[in-house]
């Protein structure tokens, strides 16, 4: 099909004929599958080796700089790996047509650095290649989300003389001219008033150099309230409606939220969300990539009204944002780094904000890996160095506590890059020097015990919607409090309804821990057991306190190193 070159040329209407999906799962209820396009698949016919090893993906340092070859075809001949292992919804790395790199020796492999709005990058595929992905997805019953970047085009054009500019919050640079004559695209975005043009960003915690200045080499939009500002914005939401029109896309991922500011994320979601309506899809996921703490999340999710209130304009804002405060705390206590208190004072002050402790994983889109590691020289994939058995618990964790769990491409595989660059985290699923190679091995450990416990994420609502407890442990049955120092045995309940699902996880890699952990007394009497779901076989009776009167009742788990169980 040919695609647009201007926003102009394009009728927004649904087209006709064409079934729109209409999900009715909420998001929260996902398992998302994280991939990087170029890394995931080819076109060729491959198979895996089937075993129970881990995997080590493929590509030395050079090879990983550049495209490796992985496309939208062959996402979609390999979906039912992504579903077999449990997941429901793919995120897409960027999948628009980027600049060429003007470094010989790297490529814009990752999608970030876009040229055309309206375009699929020719490496990746065609525009019909994302809409029989999409569609082969509907019919297993998966979203797919696009990741998709409004904040900043790729290195469309540059400045006087082509040499680096560097932020001045009191200079709008000469504009010296398009990299090439016909992008970018579309062509309503060849307008100078749509870049801030005010050099590269080098202060990134810096306000409001972080929303005004570049990436890099990649050029910021301006995204301000005024003007010019407005029209760019119009621009960047229509386009990215094509794509709602033409694909049936199910969400978007939105990168660099921070900077790009509450108000104009607020009015890109709220006017993408009422075209969704429009198409007859009602549960459009948008979330974000915002690198911060908790109070930054608050000012991005839900209503977002602008602080000049003759304004008649209520914007609603990102439906979730990806959980960097779980990233940068889980990892060390699946380890035993850390003591579990970390994770509990934060769930404790992030509930807060929500209605009640279930409805908190709303607004979480919770990952223990991903793909750039922002603000970390080294990069580390979460299985470098990492027992099997840790790897599933840190995944059965992002599927039994709150929020939406996502799994970044390989994890399952146990994939364990780790160097100073991007490219050493972002390994290729096929073998780039055996072309009848890849490394879906559906035999492996890890991808068996993440989808088995996917499965129970599916079968019980609880893990989905329930109220979320951290449980109190004790070693003599007497004396109880919440785990304090490491290793320790992690525990914690999903109730719903007068169902409680119990999670335990022994931190120590050396030691088995035989701890008692309490449970919910309203809904167990003394005499009763609970039933091993994953872990391990057979029941524990419910017991009570010493002292009748505390009305205090708990099962006592004894837990090999790194052992995960889940019991009902």
């Amino acid at each position: 099909m040919n695609a647009p070159t201007s926003i102009a040329e394009i009728d927004f209407n649904p087209i006709p004929g064409k079934k729109y999906w209409n999900c009715d799962r909420e998001w929260r209820e996902e398992f998302i599958y994280f991939m990087m396009v170029d890394r995931f698949h080819d076109d060729r016919n491959r198979s895996a080796v089937q075993t129970t090893a881990r995997s080590l993906g493929s590509g030395t340092q050079t090879q990983l700089k550049k495209f490796c070859g992985g496309t939208l075809k062959g996402i979609e001949k390999h979906l039912d790996y992504i579903k077999n292992l449990g997941c429901t919804a793919l995120w897409l790395s960027p999948v628009f047509e980027n600049n060429d790199a003007p470094d010989p020796n790297s490529d814009k492999y990752h999608g970030y650095s876009i040229q055309n709005y309206l375009g699929i990058d020719p490496r990746f595929g065609t525009t019909q290649d994302l809409i029989d992905l999409v569609d082969s997805a509907h019919r297993e019953g998966m979203r797919v989300f696009l990741d998709v970047v409004a904040n900043h085009s790729g290195d469309i054009w540059f400045y006087l003389n082509d040499v680096p500019y560097y932020y001045d919050a009191d200079k709008q640079y000469p504009f010296g001219g398009w990299r090439k004559p016909d992008r970018p695209l579309p062509t309503e975005l060849r307008n100078q008033a749509y870049y801030h043009r005010r050099g590269e960003i080098r202060n990134w915690d810096g306000y409001p150099e972080t929303q005004r200045g570049d990436f890099f080499s990649l050029k910021g939009f301006n995204n301000e309230d005024d003007y010019d500002g407005l029209k760019l914005q119009d621009v960047i939401i229509k386009a990215h409606r094509y794509w709602m029109q033409v694909a049936d896309i199910d969400g978007f991922r939105l990168d660099a939220v921070k900077h790009m500011g509450e108000l104009a994320i607020a009015r890109f979601c709220s006017e993408i969300r009422e075209y969704a309506y429009r198409l007859g899809k009602r549960q459009f996921l948008m979330f974000g990539e915002l690198v911060g703490g908790d109070d930054a999340i608050n000012r991005y999710i839900g209503p977002n009204t602008p602080t000049d209130l003759t304004s008649k304009t209520v914007y609603f804002g990102l439906d979730s944002v990806l959980d960097f405060p779980l990233y940068w705390t889980l990892p060390g206590v699946i380890k035993g780094f850390s003591s579990p208190v970390d994770l509990i004072n934060r769930y404790e002050a992030q509930r807060q904000r929500a209605l009640s402790r279930g409805e908190l994983g709303r607004y979480l889109v919770t990952f223990v890996d991903n793909h750039d590691q922002i603000g970390q020289d080294f990069k580390r994939r979460f299985a470098a160095d990492t027992p099997d058995e840790q790897v599933i618990a840190a995944i059965g964790y992002l599927l039994c506590a709150l929020g939406t769990p996502c799994i970044y491409y390989g994890t399952e595989q146990g994939l364990s890059g780790k160097g100073n660059g991007d490219e050493f985290i972002r390994e290729a699923l096929f073998d780039l020097n055996n072309p009848d190679v890849n490394y879906l091995n559906q035999n492996c450990k890890i991808y068996q015990g993440i989808a088995a416990i996917a499965k129970l994420y599916q079968q019980l609502e609880a893990l989905r919607f329930g109220r979320m407890y951290f449980r109190e442990i004790s070693r003599d049955g007497r004396d109880y409090g919440l785990p304090q120092g490491q290793p320790s045995t992690l525990a914690f309940s999903r109730i719903l309804a007068g169902e409680e699902i119990l999670i335990a996880y022994n931190t120590s890699a050396t030691e088995t821990r035989k701890d008692f952990v309490l449970i919910d007394s309203g809904l167990h009497k003394a005499g009763d057991s609970l039933k091993f779901l994953y872990g391990k076989d057979g029941t524990v009776p419910v017991q009570q306190h010493p002292n009748p009167d505390l009305g205090i009742l708990a099962v006592q788990l004894e837990l090999e190193p790194m052992q995960f169980v889940i019991l009902t």
